[in-house]
């Protein structure tokens, strides 16, 4: 009997509970800034893809791919795709499949593009 193998290399229940903290953290930014009056985000969450809706009616959407345990990312400068790469002091390690730019990194640059003031997740 052979080993199935994913596209990441690693098992799909750590791709699944990596994609799913990814989620979370950026739920819980977007909590911190409305709670602390930073920026107005409206965040929506459907199962694995949030949208977030910008003050000047931009979006910025976070999805989650498993059969090819990525997350993709759609924002105004382009759509971006990020390959699971194991886990990094107990959170996923996602890279830009084309570029290895960082997942929080490439969001925080968009959201910032987008909002028009500096953001960081």
């Amino acid at each position: 009997m052979s080993e199935t193998t994913t596209p990441s290399g690693y098992p799909d229940a750590l791709y699944d509970q990596a994609a799913s903290t990814a989620l979370s953290r950026i739920e819980a930014r977007i909590d911190q800034w409305l709670e602390d009056d930073l920026i107005d985000i409206d965040s929506a969450r459907s199962g694995g893809m949030i949208t977030l809706s910008m003050p000047n009616r931009t979006q910025l959407i976070i999805n989650t791919q498993p059969p090819l345990h990525e997350l993709w990312l759609a924002a105004r400068s382009g759509g971006y795709h990020f390959r699971f790469g194991g886990e990094s002091g107990g959170e996923g390690v996602w890279q830009d499949t084309r570029t290895g730019e960082d997942f929080f990194q490439a969001l925080s640059r968009c959201a910032s593009e987008q909002s028009g003031q500096a953001l960081q997740f």
